[in-house]
This record gives C-alpha cells, structure tokens and sequence, in this order.
C-alpha cells in the first residue's frame, strides 16, 4: 500500500539495524528516554542530545521508538530529535486517546505525517484491519516516510506525497532548513525558508479518491495551515465524513479563522488542550 516515490537514498535500501546506535550513544538514548517530563529534565536531555548528536555525526540510527522501528535522520527535524531521545514527551496524552479509538477496520488519516511517527503508532495499536493514509508533501521527509514504513510489518499504511489545502491543483511549499517539521504551505518564520512547488488536495477529494465511508480519526500538524484544511471542508463534505477524533496542532495566532469555534459550531466538543495540540471528538 506504500506510495512509489522518484529518488532513493543508499540507507533505504539497508535493513534495519546496519545504522545501530553505537553503545555509547545507546547509553545517551537511554538515559534521555528515562528523564522525566520537567523543566529539568528537559534541561538535562537537551544537554545529553547535543552530546549524541555530534557523536552521530550525521548518520542515520536505526532504534525502537513508540512500539516501532524507525530509522531517523535526527538533525534538520525536532520530530526526529523527539522520537528519538525523548518520546517520551511526545504527545502522550493526544497518543493515549487516540490507542483508545483505533479498534477493528478503523480509518486514521495523518496529515503532515512527516516521518511517520503517528502512522506508524496507529498502525500498531490498531491492528491488521485499519485503513491508515499519511500524507506529507516535502520529497525529502517522505523518502523518509516510506523507509519507516518498510520497516514495519503492518501493512495497513498507505503514504501520499501531496499538500492539503483549499482546493486541488499545485501550491507553493515553503521549507525551513533548520527543521524541516516547521515547513508549511504558508510562508514560515525563517529567513533560511526555501520553496518548491508540490501536488496539493482538498480533504474532501482525498477521502472521496480513496473510497472512505467514515474517518475516525485524523491528525493535523500543517504548521498554521490546519484552518485553510478544515474550514472548506467543514462547508462542503458530508457529516457521516466527519473525524470522530481530530488531534489539531495548535495554530492559534496564524488561523485566519477561529478554528476551535467553528469546530464546536460543527458539533465537536473540545476533550483536551495540550501544550502543542487540541484534542476534538464528535
């Protein structure tokens, strides 16, 4: 179910664990994944990351990460830096409600999968019937996407090189170099952003192409972009379309509209702010 893409790396085609961490740096991870989620202990493990990064030295490593295998390019992506030092920190509370609705041939859309860590968390809780597609427009961090993929036995994951925005064609995509996580089909913050020009979709086209009924589940992390996503959306799919779940990064300041407001006139109810993310259920 692994979408075809044009350029491959040498890694990729390596299998898992020709990129293990050497002991030392294991010996980093380790003591980084223990730390708690404090002001120290995030103090503690950014020291110990930096630490195993320039031991790294730009490789690639191959680990275990949310109940999966991975192997992550951690040093142009704080996504990859998290995964793999910390994931401990990494979205728990939205991680633990989401395990909670992935049952049976359940339907989970990632949208701004980057390298998969979601995907590849909902293909392992949910089991062998889901219908699980990740989206990611940005060429390089989608190799990455479908290695991680590969590496994994599910099976039930289908990768989609495309943007989604308002309407269906092709778009600017504007990629910040120091971590590729914060590019976005709006202009980013960074005076080192680049652009390329990529495939783009409305969700309602999407869902329509890959014959869904329903979606249970949907994760957005568009850099700001997640309004320009949903609102036409919103206004123009059916209801029994609908996320039951939507996991939403929070974009308050960049929204050209009051997203968490029309979602509740939409009839979601808000189950919990994190500190990056809103967690809505209908």
């Amino acid at each position: 179910m692994t979408a075809q893409f044009t350029t491959v790396r040498a890694y990729d085609t390596e299998p898992f664990g020709t990129f293990a961490p050497s002991e030392p740096v294991r010996s980093l991870i380790a003591m980084t994944r223990r730390l708690p989620e404090a002001w120290l202990g995030r103090r503690i493990a950014l020291a110990l990351r930096n630490v195993a990064l320039r031991s790294l030295d730009g490789k690639p490593v191959d680990i275990d990460a949310l109940g999966v295998k991975m192997r992550l390019v951690p040093y142009n992506n704080i996504c990859e830096k998290r995964v793999l030092f910390t994931p401990q920190y990494f979205d728990t509370q939205e991680r633990e409600i989401l395990a909670s609705r992935l049952k049976g041939d359940c339907v989970f859309i990632d949208i701004g999968a980057n390298v998969g860590a979601y995907s590849l968390f909902a293909a392992a809780q949910a089991g062998p019937r889901a219908r699980i597609v990740a989206i990611e427009p940005q060429p390089e961090i989608f190799e990455r996407l479908v290695t991680n993929i590969r590496l994994n036995p599910f099976g039930t994951i289908k990768a989609i090189a495309c943007a989604l925005a308002d309407k269906t064609g092709e778009l600017t995509l504007f990629l910040d170099d120091r971590n590729r996580g914060e590019s976005s089909v709006k202009i980013v913050g960074s005076d080192n952003a680049t652009t390329i020009r990529v495939p783009a979709k409305t969700l309602l086209d999407l869902l329509l192409e890959e014959g869904f009924e329903r979606v249970d589940a949907a994760k957005l992390d568009v850099e700001g972009a997640e309004d320009l996503i949903l609102q036409p959306f919103l206004s123009q799919a059916p209801e029994e379309l609908f996320p039951k779940l939507l996991i939403i990064e929070d974009g308050t300041g960049r929204w050209q509209t009051d997203l968490p407001e029309l979602l509740v006139e939409k009839g979601y109810r808000l189950v919990v702010r994190t500190r990056l993310n809103f967690v809505f259920e209908r």
